[in-house]
């Protein structure tokens, strides 16, 4: 196969080359739409459900709405994971899901279970709500909206919040790609009315009267209208109010003729929202922020660039002096991190190129091998933009052009070789023929190495395969990288047989190889240097196996000391602190804090660009802080302005010692992203976190500090914190409940009481615009500062008296729980750790230690470990199945290559040799091991047996030359491919040395991984060939064996196919109809038996010479008397034989009963391809005919919502309003069964096809199934029926055969004891059927049965041919109503709908006509799909037809 592909390559040059602009044109269009990004998107699948009840305390949190929300998210399908927080006033839960339930059918489940959860949360205590759908990368842009200095007196807070709500929020939000816009800090502006009960009660006036004054003074309503001189005045009551004016205007009560106004008694003014966060920036003190987040699986490149544009043009729009200041945006990372790969890519594809034409020698050449770099590039980008893969630091950061084109340099140097090596005879000829003599040697040059070259090509891309088994974050991190990398090895194998062979015919000239050439004199050198060491190597072999199991001993357990960690950190160039304050803490005095803190970092570290702090929760609470947790966000100037510091842990140890002077403080460091990705997926931020469990938060409490102080002198454990789960400062009021009853009062409207005088009530709201405001009544300011005016807060009686709430409640000062976090419904604490300057396992080891040595936890509490550390132990089982996996794949490989398990265990010991060197180059670096590491060495398992590969081979086929000295062979042989395996070694090795060391963004993550290949390619490259060879001489024998398989063309082309066959199964996607049919095919029961049946009769086939039993006897004769006058005993044997020709028919019988079965193989392929097309075109008429009816019923369900309204608002009458519920109900019922016939027709299309996997369609817009005629002289039943008249006439002349004579044969031996001869008998004779009546009864029968078979054959083309001209009728009439739609009802259906939405909304046309249009056009529509549905059905009768 591959030959023939590289011959048309060779034969066709134009279209090879057609074939490569394409490429290059869809590449470099796929390089313009690929999504970019810094990172893969590691987040779980998950969704947060947010409650927010700002007057409950933790307890209750957790006990009213927690609980319930867990309990009904815990029998959800596909849930991982279940944890929550639940705060004062605030409850998070995250549910996770698993990964390919996708984004939507979570979000779906819990809506529906909200509903439930809902009705389990007592009324007013909040109603459970989504979070957005977005992700740890969600937070692309975040700005704080910043005033001139000279304008800085002219804007409040509150003004500022306004400004973000009203103008900046609004005109943001829409973005394709943003999912919320999220505001932080500043005032939220209300219109306050702050009374005193004091005054109230010396006024005899209630907080009652002053809430009902305000509720029944601030309303709008309409009266219909009435006609005057042909006029329609429609009546408007507008009473809203506009102003503090209007509401200290409003009246409360009536004395003696004399109002009492809300501004008699009590101050009407603006006011704030009670706060729960702030920010700061700058050390400027309070700032209000914007926090823009991306939709989960968005191109957050062009969502940023779509914000920054916006942004450009709300400036407008601002107040003067009103700025946009963005502090925090995910470009300047993805520049940072896109230039890192750029860089990396260029210059490790440069230093290849140099390499190539230096060690080839010929520029040309290296220009060949060259030019197959950007080609598999622009492959690689045209399949990730197909298969949906973001362009990012892990996708293309493990790209290695060096290994890649191993291929294309295998082949090109060899093609070189003997081109050159003919250069005389070449020059000698005309242009055409010697064009025509260099097609003749690439393609047999091409063809020999190939096989050679893709062997190798698949065992790279063959360990590729467990990566792409990896799950969770390590998946999602290392996936994109396999994915990519196989695009790139399988395009780099298309272009070394199509494009290879053609521009190396085209472009390499036959010229003589000068000894001065530079690549002549490197090797000739190399050469030099390598034979005395080859020959010192045979000479000792013993010594040099010893010495290489030695380092492997040694490097075993040099790897044993090794630290390990989940990933390097990817520096993204900015920090978080995490400040920890008291349990408590106000947030004015946070606030203060955070200033100061800014102020210190700006005032003494130039390295600092913008400082800006998130205290508290925001608007919409995705990341749940206490009003003393705070998130520091420092954005950090380009590392070569820094002065302070050289490195980034260098200037946290500053930023830490400069804080020091702060009392009372706790600090923790991370980064933006890495913080959000922690908190988000295993539910806290810091990378160890060692969880207690347990149900009492004292013990919790105590037990973790006890912890605390235990490891805070472990080395590298740094940013020890401690989850605040208790110490919440709180004033509890208990009521007495019998003075309660005395005074006539009751709890409930006691508690509204507290929560309207301190927390406020709203009573409405305040219209500015199309600005909305809360109208909220609530205490002055100076009445609800302390715990006295809890205590004089007056409560009305019923009795109209009023008593202050210590007279019923007694209040204290207590301690309460400041957070419960929970795992799967159990209550934890964490200790949280930040690991800095020493690997995360070892750390892990020694805390692990000291806790299981000196804490003891009570009964019921346990201790378990997550954070980055549980993804680091998840990987690791993961690669502890992935690394052996990979390992065997590459065993099996090699086997078939060689079939000899000496030739692949000698190669097989380059792995081995291999990791030596990746693992002391990752030693000598001071890396510990990680995933990056572990994915490194898997890559660097299936690139170093290619070199061993190239050797072996070349022993082989010297020793086949007839070479029989072993070790001149050996010699010879490591000697002629030194170049080779020093070509494909440097490359590879050199080709990943940019990454290895870069140090700009990003480089991190890429580094282990390079490190690890280019160590093993060092020590692969020095141990193949001075150990394979030893190896080879002390396994190698004379003995002959078999022909020692070649590298099969067959076996790499059926790996290859397998392996395109996995990569797509990585991929799944909706199937269409012609994969159905082969799946139908592969799996239908009727199929398989009709296959079966057919197998059955080809075994039958070689029955046909089957001979009777032979007949084996002995016989003691005393009739029978030999001349020594004795009885003889008889030895012998008989064997009956029929006529010759008998056997013949019966083979002829057999052999048309196969062709027979075959034909009805054809029959049954034929009706089950009919009935998967029915079937699947059934299936996409239902899905379509419900998409109509989707549309219907929303439309009719807003029908009926809108004319209820109608009636209610006495705009219509009673019968428009049931005449739409009725319709509403109608198209309800028809939607639901529309959803069931969906549903039987996908069963139906699942019983036919009868896959084992999961079956997914697409809706796709219905069309004419293409027809396709044939006529009965060509359909697979009349090739049955042939095949069964010759079955039939052959049976006849079977049983005609029957009439001749069988033959017997038999042959005896005479002997006695007496006797010294042997006495011999032979016999043979004819079976004579004399009476052969029944004989000519089935001669007779198998005529009838013929005649039968014809006469069937005949009556099947009559029926054939009616019932084709009956369909041809059917689709006729099908034919014309389509072209009636097509041509004329679908333009006035769209001409109908457009008129009838025109004249009812311009009240041409009542509600009843407009449903009267409405039903015609969907009428036309659905039998406009019913009509195409039954003309493909007549259509695919005909073309399936069968009878």
């Amino acid at each position: 196969m591959l030959n023939k592909i590289i011959h048309f390559s060779i034969r066709n040059k134009l279209i090879i080359g057609l074939f490569t602009l394409t490429l290059v044109a869809f590449g470099i269009f796929s390089l313009t739409q690929l999504s970019v990004g810094a990172v893969p998107d590691i987040t779980n699948n998950q969704v947060q459900v947010i409650t927010t009840s700002r007057n409950l305390s933790t307890e209750d949190m957790e006990q009213f709405i927690t609980y319930p929300v867990e309990l009904e998210m815990a029998n959800l399908p596909g849930v991982l994971e279940i944890r929550s927080i639940s705060r004062f006033g605030l409850s998070v839960v995250t549910i996770v899901f698993e990964e390919d339930m996708g984004m939507y059918l979570p979000r779906q489940l819990i809506a529906e279970k909200i509903q439930s959860a809902t009705e389990k949360i007592p009324e007013g205590f909040g109603t459970p709500e989504m979070g957005p759908i977005t992700t740890g990368l969600g937070e692309i842009y975040q700005y704080i909206l910043d005033v001139e200095p000279e304008h800085k007196d002219k804007y409040s807070l509150t003004d500022l919040r306004t400004i973000q709500d009203w103008i900046v929020k609004r005109q943001l939000s829409g973005i394709p790609g943003v999912v919320e816009v999220n505001t932080w800090g500043g005032h939220l502006k209300q219109y306050e009315v702050a009374i005193n009960t004091n005054k109230l009660n010396a006024m005899d006036i209630t907080a009652g009267e002053i809430f009902t004054a305000l509720e029944k003074n601030n309303s709008i309503s309409g009266g219909g209208y009435i006609e005057k001189a042909n006029q329609a005045y429609f009546i408007r009551g507008e009473g809203m109010v506009h102003s503090l004016e209007d509401i200290g205007n409003i009246a409360v009560k009536n004395e003696n003729g004399f109002p009492i106004y809300i501004k008699d008694v009590a101050k009407v003014q603006f006011g704030s929202a009670l706060r729960f966060g702030a920010i700061t920036g700058n050390g400027e003190g309070e700032k209000v922020l914007g926090q823009i987040m991306m939709i989960k699986g968005g191109d957050s490149n062009k969502v940023i660039q779509a914000v920054q544009q916006r942004v450009d043009e709300i400036a407008s729009s601002l107040p003067e002096g009103v700025y946009i200041n963005p502090f925090l945006e995910r470009t300047e990372l993805i520049k940072k991190t896109t230039s890192t790969i750029a860089e990396n890519l260029i210059l490790g594809i440069l230093i290849v190129i140099f390499v190539v034409v230096l060690l080839l020698g010929n520029f040309r050449s290296g220009l060949v091998v060259a030019s197959v770099i950007p080609l598999s590039l622009l492959f690689t980008l045209s399949m990730m933009y197909l298969f949906k893969i973001d362009a990012n630091l892990m996708s293309m950061g493990a790209i290695d052009f060096g290994i890649i084109i191993d291929g294309a340099v295998i082949i090109v140097e060899f093609v070189a070789f003997q081109i050159n090596k003919k250069h005389l005879k070449l020059n000698a000829l005309s242009p055409q023929e010697k064009q025509l003599a260099k097609d003749d040697i690439t393609e047999k040059g091409t063809s020999k190495m190939m096989n050679a070259a893709i062997f190798g090509q698949l065992i790279i891309l063959i360990v590729f395969i467990p990566i792409l088994s990896l799950s969770g974050v390590e998946g999602k991190m290392f996936q994109p990288m396999a994915l990519t990398f196989s695009f790139a090895m399988i395009g780099t194998m298309l272009l070394c047989f199509t494009y290879v062979p053609v521009a190396a015919t085209l472009f390499l000239k036959p010229t003589e190889v000068s000894p001065k050439n530079i690549s002549v004199r490197i090797m000739s050198f190399l050469n030099s240097m390598y034979d005395p060491i080859i020959r010192w190597a045979l000479g000792a072999r013993k010594l040099v196996i010893s010495l290489a199991v030695l380092m492997l001993i040694a490097t075993g357990f040099l790897f044993s000391t090794m630290g390990s960690e989940f990933i390097p950190t990817l520096d993204e160039g900015d920090l978080v602190i995490q400040p920890v304050l008291k349990i408590g803490t106000s947030l004015s005095n946070t606030i203060e804090t955070t200033t100061q803190i800014e102020q210190i970092l700006i005032d003494n570290f130039p390295e600092v660009d913008q400082v800006v702090t998130r205290i508290g929760a925001a608007e919409v609470p995705t990341d749940p802080m206490s009003m003393e947790e705070t998130d520091v966000i420092i954005t950090l100037k380009p590392k070569k302005e820094w002065v302070s510091a050289k490195t980034k842990n260098e200037l946290t140890d500053k930023f830490e010692e400069a804080l020091s002077v702060i009392p009372g403080m706790e600090l923790e460091f991370s980064q933006p992203i890495e913080m959000r990705f922690n908190e988000l997926i295993t539910g806290v931020r810091a990378d160890i976190a060692i969880k207690i469990f347990g149900e009492d938060l004292d013990i919790l409490d105590k037990k973790a500090n006890e912890i605390k102080d235990l490891i805070e002198e472990v080395e590298g454990a740094d940013d020890i914190v401690v989850e605040k789960v208790v110490g919440l400062p709180e004033m509890n009021v208990k009521f007495d409940r019998a003075k309660i009853a005395r005074y006539g009062l009751n709890i409930e409207d006691l508690n509204q009481m507290i929560s309207m005088g301190f927390a406020g009530r709203s009573a409405g709201s305040v219209f500015e615009g199309e600005k909305r405001f809360d109208l909220v009544m609530r205490l002055e300011e100076g009445l609800r500062s302390d715990m006295s005016n809890l205590e004089d807060l007056y409560v009305d009686t019923p009795s109209g008296a009023k008593v202050p709430l210590r007279e019923v409640a007694e209040i204290s000062y207590t301690k309460g729980a400041a957070q419960i976090s929970r795992d799967d419904t159990r209550r934890r604490i964490v200790v949280g750790i930040n690991v800095r300057n020493r690997d995360l396992q070892s750390v892990v080891d020694d805390v692990q230690n000291l806790i299981d040595e000196n804490v003891k936890l009570p009964v019921g509490y346990t201790i378990d470990y997550g954070g980055q550390f549980e993804n680091l132990q998840s990987a690791k089982k993961r690669l502890y199945v992935a690394v052996p996996v990979a390992l065997l794949l590459i065993f099996v490989m090699l086997y078939f290559a060689f079939n000899s398990v000496k030739e692949a265990l000698m190669i097989y010991s380059a792995i081995p040799l291999a990791a030596v060197g990746g693992i002391l180059l990752l030693w000598f670096r001071d890396m510990p091991f990680s995933i990056s590491a572990g994915v490194g060495f898997i890559a660097l398992f299936g690139v170093s047996v290619l070199n061993g590969i190239i050797l072996i081979e070349h022993f082989k086929e010297l020793k086949n030359q007839g070479m029989k000295d072993k070790t001149q062979l050996i010699i010879q042989g490591s000697k002629d491919r030194l170049r080779a395996v020093l070509l494909t070694a440097s490359s590879t090795a050199l080709g990943f040395l940019p990454m290895a060391i870069s140090v700009g963004a990003g480089a991190e993550v890429q580094r282990p991984l390079s490190t690890v290949v280019i160590g093993g390619m060092v020590t692969a490259f020095i141990l193949t060939l001075v150990v394979l060879p030893v190896l080879y001489s002390l396994v190698d024998t004379d003995k002959k064996k078999g022909d020692s398989k070649k590298l099969g063309k067959t076996v790499p082309i059926t790996l290859l196919l397998l392996l395109i066959g996995f990569s797509g199964m990585a991929q799944e996607k909706p199937k269409s109809l012609k994969e159905l049919q082969q799946m139908a095919l592969e799996n239908n029961l009727g199929v398989i038996t009709s296959e079966l049946q057919r197998d059955e009769a080809e075994a039958l086939i070689g029955t046909a010479f089957s001979l009777d039993k032979t007949h084996l006897f002995f016989e003691h004769d005393e009739n029978n008397i030999a001349p020594n006058n004795l009885p003889l005993d008889m030895y012998g044997l008989e064997q009956d034989l029929r006529f010759p020709t008998v056997y013949f028919a019966e083979r002829k019988v057999y052999r048309q009963q196969f062709e027979m079965q075959n034909s009805q193989l054809a029959l049954q392929i034929r009706k089950t391809k009919g009935m998967v097309a029915e079937a699947y075109y059934q299936y996409q008429y239902e899905i379509n005919k419900l998409e109509v009816y989707r549309k219907l019923d929303s439309l009719y369900k807003n029908f009926a919502h809108a004319a209820q309204r109608r009636f209610e608002l006495g705009e219509t009458n009673y019968l428009e309003k049931i005449t739409a519920r009725a319709k509403q109900r109608q198209l309800e019922t028809g939607y639901r069964q529309s959803a069931e016939d969906v549903k039987i027709a996908f069963e139906q299309l699942k019983t036919i096809v009868q896959s084992k996997d999961s079956l997914v369609f697409d809706r796709i817009p219905m069309e004419k199934f293409p027809l396709n005629m044939e006529t009965a002289s060509t359909h697979p039943a009349t090739e049955y029926f042939a095949n069964q008249q010759r079955f039939y006439r052959a049976k006849r002349s079977l049983e005609q055969q029957q009439l001749l004579p069988d033959i017997s044969l038999s042959y005896v031996m005479g002997t006695n004891s007496s006797l010294n001869e042997n006495l011999y008998k032979y016999q043979i004779g004819l079976k004579i059927p004399l009476f052969f009546g029944g004989n000519a009864s089935k001669i007779k029968a198998s005529k009838i049965a013929l005649e039968i078979s014809e006469q069937q054959a005949e009556d099947f083309k009559l029926q054939f041919n009616s019932r084709q001209v009956q369909l041809m009728g059917e689709l006729a009439k099908y034919e014309e109503a389509l072209q009636y739609y097509q041509g004329e009802g679908k333009t006035l259906s769209e001409e109908i709908l457009k008129t009838a939405k025109g004249s009812f909304q311009n009240g041409e046309i009542d509600f009843f006509q407009y449903i009267q249009s409405l039903e015609q056009v969907y009428e036309i529509e659905l039998e406009y799909l019913d009509n195409l549905n039954k003309y493909n059905q007549t259509v695919i009768a005909i073309n399936y037809l069968t009878l």
